[in-house]
Order: structure tokens, then C-alpha cells, then sequence
């Protein structure tokens, strides 16, 4: 899977959980919590596509995802790291 579909994964996933971020333009700069998913939301959002994916990332990794494109990156190398 390539970082836009990753990207529209997440996007769907996090409108799924935060209905209300249906109503902004989501991009890669935008972090979760800009669209108003709380810890919960954002755990939620997390899991849910690491399941899509296949994958784990370990939680000191996703620490350091501050935005929406560093997420999609961290997902993509684990991605291809497990293919």
C-alpha cells in the first residue's frame, strides 16, 4: 500500500471516529489532534489502521509522529518492512 492510499485509510478512519473533521480540508500537516480527536480518538484511529495494515508499530515510535504525515510514513516503512 503507498502513502496516499495509507493517507485516505487514515482520513476515513478518523472520520469514522470524528465526524466533525468531515468538515475540513484534512492534510498531511494537520495532526490528529488539530481535528479534534482526543487520546482516546487518536488510540482508536491508531489501532484500527495498524489492523487494516497488518501491522504493530511500537508506541515509542508513534510518540514521534506529531502529524498526519509523519504517521503516514511511519505506517509505510512498517508496511514495507512486513510485506
Amino acid at each position: 500500500m503507498n502513502e496516499a492510499e495509507i493517507f485516505a485509510l487514515i482520513r476515513a478512519q478518523l472520520i469514522e471516529i470524528v465526524p466533525e473533521a468531515a468538515d475540513v480540508e484534512i492534510t498531511l500537516d494537520h495532526s490528529m489532534r488539530d481535528l479534534g480527536a482526543n487520546s482516546i480518538d487518536r488510540m482508536d484511529v491508531v489501532i484500527t489502521v495498524q489492523d487494516e495494515l497488518g501491522i504493530k508499530v511500537p508506541n515509542a515510535e508513534l510518540t514521534r509522529a506529531n502529524d498526519l504525515r509523519s504517521l503516514v510514513e511511519l505506517f509505510s516503512a512498517h508496511a514495507s518492512a512486513h510485506a
